[in-house]
């Protein structure tokens, strides 16, 4: 915050300005909502959610019949609904499932022994195809047990989870949509003989005179040729405070306007926009940022190639060193394959996350990308915006000075307040706030650069800048002054009747909630860093209240992302904090991009995971909560896994000889069992306080 008072009734011109924003040279920006691929990728991902979901409800109903008709069902419930030939209408609705349901993982499949990486696909397929391929050759003839129960609802468990899935995947180009929904779809394009007419967007081009109405967004970038008004930049600068704007001010794409009307000439379109390189910076740090392999898809190419060989061994083995026949052989190499049937190990992270989910809903954040919520135990640093999220981003009066005893501080506020009835900045409003009463003002007026004069209840009042102080070489206690102005506050001087009676000083409150959170992350061992467009005295004061680790300072939206990369250049893993759209890159750069939800709607999209309570000691929670979901992780997994060392032996049938066999039956209970013990200890996962 500059302490000059024409910021506060007339921002100089280099303030708020785009200008020093370079212009990407490759141009790749395509300002159509992410470009044409990043939209067919998007609508991809769409059409994919909706064909899990289409075949999920589908296998839903038709798994209610199969289960009804399967003998080992009907046997465990105590009942006896079979009638002649139902084996077969369940073998026709079993077929249906298998090649209709399990389609998805059937290519899944094949693609995934083609790049020679067998993974889940490759295991579930494999499972439901030794599933209906065993149970139809009992429905034929085949002396053994029919497994379509299994089939059925292992396809309908897996439909389920990569439908859910698949729906988070979408979140990651709505960020870009966001952002193109900033500017305006039309606008008031001025003609020639001074008249309007609305055009779309697409059709300004630089030299074009535009004209915004208050309350408008700005159509694109461009320089002020005629009007006055305060424009409101914080969606795109992070600059807490409207900036006035008048002849030869440049505007930017996006932002808002005021209470006054403005006619623009446009200076820059499509990729030169200052919107577009922040759409730009988001794409390139979203398609940049490191791909952590799902630990299921670790354990599951194990486990298929456990099972795989253990199948194949138990066959070979039966087949070639004993006399048992084919049936005896197929039941055990099935009993294997169904045992490590991936039940469990297809639920054990969607289970843990989606308590993890609803207990974060429940605990003031929303997570968004769970690649990037798992990786935040990992944290090293974290990096706060100040404006909106350290600080409440609002101007309020912290102190009124008094250096005339003939009025008393309430009053000295009041003749303020009163002048400033007139006034539509951020200062005039914090200090509205904070006086009690106004009073009639007559004869107000502007001076320019400096600030504002009335008559107030009689007497000539003057509300203005210390340049003005200055200029008037007027005597007033200049070190309590800038003792105040050392902390990065705003002070405004009051004269009554051409005497100096006193200042009022007005600074963005800090959150209480930024101390204790700074605090409780050093004691985690975590380094915190603060990111900001505002002076380095500012910053400087914010940092010391708050005891943060690294100051950056007066940085330009398009240099965010540059300094969470510096960051990460030290080694560290980095979790970067903000609400607004120039954090929109940041946000994208960063291992964990935390959103404040009461922000812009990009940082929202942007964020992998949304503080919807603005509250900043829900990042301490997130990284709490985060290690403990990883932990049920790795218990489930631990579990869905590690049954199999001692369940596939047995299955396989190496205590034989003792007596001590197990059926595909039993092989479906156990595996049952571990995915209920999985989905038990899920539910055992807590929020740490």
């Amino acid at each position: 915050m500059n302490q000059d008072h024409n910021e506060h009734h007339n921002h100089s011109q280099n303030n708020g300005k785009p200008s020093n924003h370079s212009k990407r040279s490759d141009g790749s920006h395509n300002h159509n909502h992410g470009g044409q691929e990043g939209h067919s990728h998007r609508e991809h991902h769409k059409m994919m959610v909706e064909d899990f979901k289409f075949r999920f409800w589908w296998v839903l109903a038709l798994t209610i019949p199969i289960l009804a008709l399967s003998p080992m069902i009907q046997e465990f419930m105590g009942v006896d609904w079979r009638f002649t030939n139902d084996s077969w209408i369940l073998a026709a609705l079993s077929t249906v499932v298998f090649f209709f349901g399990g389609w998805p993982f059937l290519t899944g499949l094949v693609d995934e022994l083609k790049e020679k990486q067998p993974g889940m696909m490759t295991l579930i397929g494999l499972a439901i195809t030794v599933a209906y391929v065993y149970s139809t050759a009992v429905v034929f003839g085949f002396d053994g047990h029919l497994l379509y129960w299994e089939l059925s609802t292992l396809v309908g468990i897996m439909l389920l989870g990569h439908w859910v899935e698949m729906r988070s995947v979408l979140s990651a180009s709505a960020a870009l949509e966001e952002l193109a929904e900033l500017l305006p779809g039309e606008a008031h394009r001025v003609k020639e003989d001074g008249s309007t007419e609305d055009v779309p967007l697409e059709q300004l081009k630089k030299g074009d005179k535009v004209l915004i109405k208050p309350g408008e967004k700005i159509p694109a970038d461009g320089t002020v040729v005629k009007g006055e008004s305060s424009v409101n930049e914080a969606m795109l600068t992070g600059e807490s405070k409207p900036v006035n704007k008048s002849k030869d001010d440049e505007v930017i794409g996006g932002s808002v306007n005021g209470k006054g009307s403005l006619t623009i000439e446009i200076k820059k379109t499509g990729d030169e926009s200052f919107l577009s390189q922040v759409v730009d910076l988001v794409r390139q740090a979203q398609e940049s940022k490191s791909k952590t392999q799902d630990l299921a898809n670790q354990a599951a190419f194990w486990l298929t190639i456990i099972a795989i060989s253990a199948g194949a061994l138990t066959f070979a083995g039966w087949a070639f060193f004993t006399g048992q026949d084919i049936s005896f052989i197929m039941n055990r190499t099935v009993t294997v394959m169904v045992i490590t049937c991936p039940h469990a190990l297809g639920l054990a992270i969607p289970l843990v996350v989606s308590v993890s989910t609803s207990l974060a809903a429940t605990n003031g954040f929303l997570i968004r990308n769970r690649a990037a919520f798992e990786q935040s135990r990992n944290l090293q640093a974290v990096i706060f915006d100040k404006t909106g999220t350290l600080t409440e981003g609002t101007f309020s009066v912290t102190d009124v000075l008094n250096f005339n005893d003939q009025f008393s501080d309430d009053e000295i506020l009041t003749y303020a307040a009163s002048l400033e009835t007139n006034s539509e900045h951020p200062i005039a409003k914090g200090i509205l706030e904070r006086a009690e009463n106004t009073l009639d003002v007559d004869e107000f007026n502007s001076i320019t650069g400096k600030g504002i004069e009335g008559v107030v209840d009689g007497k000539n009042v003057k509300v203005v800048s210390p340049g003005y102080i200055r200029e008037a070489e007027m005597d007033y206690p200049k070190k309590k002054v800038e003792e105040i102005s050392s902390q990065g506050k705003t002070v405004v001087f009051v004269i009554i009747e051409d005497k100096l009676c006193g200042a009022v000083a007005l600074g963005d409150k800090i959150r209480e909630s930024s101390r204790n959170a700074i605090k409780t992350l050093h004691e985690m061992g975590l380094e915190c860093v603060m990111l900001t467009g505002d002076n380095q005295q500012t910053a400087d004061y914010v940092a010391k209240e708050l005891n943060i680790d690294q100051v950056f300072a007066e940085v330009l939206p398009d240099e965010k992302a540059d300094k969470v990369k510096e960051v990460q250049g030290q080694g560290k893993r980095v979790a970067m904090t903000g609400d607004g759209v120039n954090d929109a890159p940041a946000l994208a750069q960063a291992d964990v991009g935390i959103a404040i939800g009461a922000g812009s709607d990009v940082a929202v999209e942007t964020g992998d995971i949304v503080l919807v309570k603005d509250n900043p000691e829900d990042v301490v929670n997130l990284i709490k909560l985060s290690g403990a979901t990883y932990n049920k992780m790795i218990q489930n997994l631990a579990w869905a896994t590690g049954y199999n060392v001692i369940t596939i032996p047995l299955a396989a049938g190496v205590l034989y000889s003792w007596g001590i066999i197990l059926s595909p039956a039993v092989g479906a209970v156990l595996m049952s069992l571990s995915t209920v013990i999985v989905a038990v200890n899920a539910r055992f996962l807590k929020m740490e306080k």
